[in-house]
């Protein structure tokens, strides 16, 4: 023992080991729990912009909303006393905030089905390899890129009851004129082909490329089995596009519950008790009558029916998909 302890001063003393290198110096891979830590950490601040912004114009929102509505808080800064749920109250029994969402609904239920069903036969006849496609896409996708006050005012034009394009249609088809945005239970079924014409481009171009990924293996497999173009549609085509459909289904639902711009701007800032759009109510409700406590009650009312409606959609899609 006192030998091994002479011969170790002898050789002097150990060099000192520095972390993440070996006692010759050499530098060290870390270990599985430090690389754990360090990209624990890089991650982190990759991810801290992305939360502090969802932070501040997200969640705070939603909750100074929450606040907000259980106030009497006003545009002009006056009142902002607790009034519990009384805004919710109000807003629940108030016929013209039922008949807004009844226009709402209703505007989402005439226009969803058609921008469905135009968007695939559209997408079906490009797809068929009809000459100058590049044309045809363009001419279906170029609405989409317009803004909703062109939209807007290309429409108010085309209904307008004297020399309005729509009009001149019916009269040459022997029909009575009709004044399109001044009529009751008229003019929203307007504004729905409006916006028919003007969104239909992007299921369009959703459809198009669903139907580009289905492989030309099944229609050849199909036609060698005797199947002809409809029953290639019906037992291939339309299977496939199932989850493309489901897709544009809820955006769809979801942007026409959302409906204000081309309502709002149609009828020049006004609306009429078959018009006024649920988005259209609140903002006069806040902007218009000053009353900002009242018009969030409205806005998380109208939430939680969207909410609900994407939870149905939801459970609908999964219980098909579990079904195929």
């Amino acid at each position: 023992m006192t030998d091994v302890m002479a011969s170790r001063s002898a050789a002097g003393p150990e060099p000192e080991v520095t972390p993440g290198e070996d006692s010759g110096g050499r530098r060290t891979s870390p270990t599985r729990g430090q690389a754990s830590r360090r990209g624990q950490l890089a991650a982190w601040a990759f991810l801290a912009p992305f939360m502090a912004a969802f932070l501040l114009f997200v969640i705070w929102p939603l909750i100074h909303g929450i606040v907000l509505s259980l106030t009497d808080q006003s545009l002009t800064g006056a009142g902002g006393s607790f009034i519990g749920f009384e805004n919710y109250s109000e807003a629940l029994s108030e016929p013209v905030m039922w008949s807004s969402i009844g226009n709402t609904v209703w505007f989402t239920v005439i226009t969803t089905v058609p921008l469905v069903l135009l968007a695939l036969i559209m997408a079906l006849l490009v797809n068929t390899g009809l000459p100058g496609q590049w044309l045809w896409r363009l001419s279906f996708f170029m609405p989409f890129l317009l803004a909703s006050t062109v939209i807007s005012q290309i429409w108010v034009w085309i209904f307008n009851p004297e020399i309005g394009a729509a009009n001149e249609i019916l009269s040459a088809v022997g029909l009575e004129p009709i004044a399109w945005l001044q009529t009751a239970n008229v003019d929203l079924i307007s504004i729905a082909i409006a916006t028919i014409w003007w969104t239909v481009g992007f299921n369009f171009l959703l459809y198009l490329a669903a139907l580009q990924n289905i492989p030309d293996l099944q229609y050849e497999a199909a036609a060698v089995d005797g199947a002809g173009r409809w029953r290639q549609l019906f037992s291939i085509t339309i299977p496939q596009l199932g989850p493309v459909t489901g897709v544009i289904l809820v955006l769809q639902m979801l942007a026409s519950l959302k409906l204000f711009d081309q309502a709002y701007q149609m009828m020049e800032g006004g609306s009429s008790e078959t018009s006024r759009p649920i988005v259209q109510y609140i903002f006069e409700a806040g902007f218009v009558g000053y009353r900002f406590g009242y018009a969030s009650a409205i806005s998380y009312i109208f939430f939680v029916l969207i909410l609900i409606v994407g939870i149905f959609q939801m459970v609908v899609l999964r219980h098909r998909k579990a079904d195929s």
